[in-house]
């Protein structure tokens, strides 16, 4: 397995990865929710707002991260948004996700991220070293579906 940066000539397969993951885990509907979103990040954030990271083998992604610049007018951190994050159906639970994120996050901290924020499963972010957040902490771009799985990672020693 190889971790690699950027989407270039990759795009379409870290779409249809993320609208598969989320088809077969949250149903259709979710599916091309998130498959749109995908496709919406790539076509539209500029280049030095958004960070892909994927996991390959073989020449196939079988995982993706997208991180975006997340601002708060108040607040001069660095800081940036996952969303989202999938990992192939048939290679979960095999530390893909893991070794990934673990990639990612350590490329973001070199470059001077220092905080990832994200929603998810916090049973499997706390794998990685996210915590649970509130939005008084940091407010959320879009409304939570899930308050409690709103979670995040300090890349400093802050």
């Amino acid at each position: 397995m190889k971790i690699t940066t950027g989407f270039a000539g990759r795009a379409q397969a870290i779409i249809d990865l993320c609208a598969a993951t989320f088809t077969a885990s949250e149903g259709a509907e979710e599916g091309g929710r998130i498959g749109g979103l995908v496709r919406d990040l790539l076509a539209d954030t500029p280049a030095a707002e958004i960070r892909v990271f994927c996991a390959e083998d073989q020449g196939q992604v079988v995982a993706a991260a997208v991180f975006t610049r997340l601002r708060y007018s108040e607040d001069p951190h660095n800081v940036v948004l996952l969303s989202p994050m999938a990992v192939a159906t048939e290679r979960q639970r095999q530390g893909v996700g893991r070794t990934l994120l673990g990639s990612a996050l350590a490329a973001l901290r070199s470059e001077g991220v220092e905080v990832v924020i994200t929603s998810g499963d916090p049973d499997y972010y706390v794998q990685v070293g996210f915590l649970p957040i509130t939005e008084v902490q940091a407010r959320a771009p879009l409304p939570l579906s899930l308050h409690h799985g709103w979670i995040g990672q300090s890349l400093t020693d802050r």
